[in-house]
């Protein structure tokens, strides 16, 4: 049995650290842990333009611990009426469909696929991959089968339409999903969260509701939780660490239509080391965590070492943003099976 781990340091390659009071209170988790990560651009307005990625990244840096060397890698808000030449500025890493409606602060995502041709036709050309949030919005699907049936409708023909384009389907949550990720031709990866891994339908069900268990897409049946076991341990670099992690003021979530977003920050790539341990698999968390999104991404691997060693981590109940509001972490009051080793 392995009792300590050292691998490269992972990249987090799907992130929410909203912004303001949130983002000061929330960024130092991921930053303790992470080299790199890929920031969700849903603010409020969203990050729809490079004007507007370049004023968030130097929020984010402005909010960095002394001597932090994280780096932030900016995204696009897709929009039906996005600029296509926006996206060939540096400062962007991807650009990020959100179908309209489908989770928090897609209010202004793409209606219809059509009307964003021009831009993915653009990305490919230039190789600027595009994130996917994929699940159908449609009234009349139920919301567990969301995202078999947006690979269906959306996301197998738009694959077709442009073989050379970088895909990435964000925190996949099906067997059909993963298997989409691994049979589909061109450049394509999936991200898996650490609470997907952790958690099925009945953690937020059985026994009472619980609404910190609740995010989009929403957690399904346990087989499905063992096809996203079975695919991020397998050693597959198609599949690569994304935390999805979101943090809600606790009244936000605790309300009678809650938010939607589970904040694993604080002990993100413990969590990852519990489910991957759970597997017998801890050799292959560095593919997954520190090697596989890089190669995606075509960036270099992060020098940095981390340590991992299997001892509690006590998580707690809750994090102050300000004196009124406060979050509440996932496993929150309760700990997790490894600890990372700080200096």
């Amino acid at each position: 049995m392995t009792d300590k781990l050292t691998i490269r340091q992972p990249d987090d390659w799907h992130l929410h650290i909203r912004d303001g009071a949130m983002l000061r209170a929330v960024l130092p988790y991921t930053a303790a842990q992470f080299g790199r990560a890929i920031i969700m651009p849903n603010l409020r307005p969203p990050v729809i333009d490079a004007a507007r990625a370049r004023a968030y990244h130097d929020e984010i840096v402005a909010a960095l611990p002394a001597g932090s060397a994280f780096k932030p890698l900016m995204v696009a808000y897709l929009t039906d009426g996005t600029d296509a030449a926006q996206l060939e500025d540096k400062i962007f890493t991807a650009a990020k469909l959100y179908p309209a409606h489908a989770t928090t602060n897609s209010a202004h995502g793409v209606t219809d696929i059509a009307k964003i041709r021009p831009v993915l036709e653009r990305m490919e050309k230039i190789g600027l991959p595009l994130l996917v949030h994929g699940e159908v919005t449609d009234h009349d699907v139920d919301v567990f089968d969301r995202e078999a049936v947006f690979l269906d409708k959306i996301l197998t023909p738009l694959r077709r339409a442009h073989p050379g384009l970088k895909i990435v389907l964000e925190h996949v949550t099906t067997r059909e999903g993963v298997a989409w990720v691994r049979e589909a031709e061109g450049p394509t990866a999936g991200t898996i969260t650490a609470h997907h891994l952790l958690i099925d339908r009945n953690t937020m069900l059985v026994g009472g509701i619980r609404p910190h268990m609740y995010c989009l897409p929403v957690a399904k049946r346990a087989t499905h939780k063992a096809a996203l076991l079975e695919a991020a341990t397998s050693g597959d670099g198609k599949f690569f660490l994304g935390t999805d992690s979101a943090p809600h003021p606790i009244a936000e979530k605790e309300s009678a239509c809650g938010c939607a977003g589970i904040f694993t920050a604080p002990t993100a790539i413990e969590l990852y080391a519990e489910a991957f341990d759970s597997q017998g698999k801890l050799d292959r968390l560095e593919e997954f965590a520190s090697l596989a999104g890089p190669r995606f991404y075509g960036l270099p691997v992060n020098e940095a070492r981390v340590t991992l060693i299997r001892k509690a981590t006590a998580v707690p109940a809750r994090i102050d943003v300000t004196a009124e509001i406060a979050v509440h972490p996932f496993r929150g009051g309760e700990t997790v099976a490894w600890s990372l080793e700080r200096a």
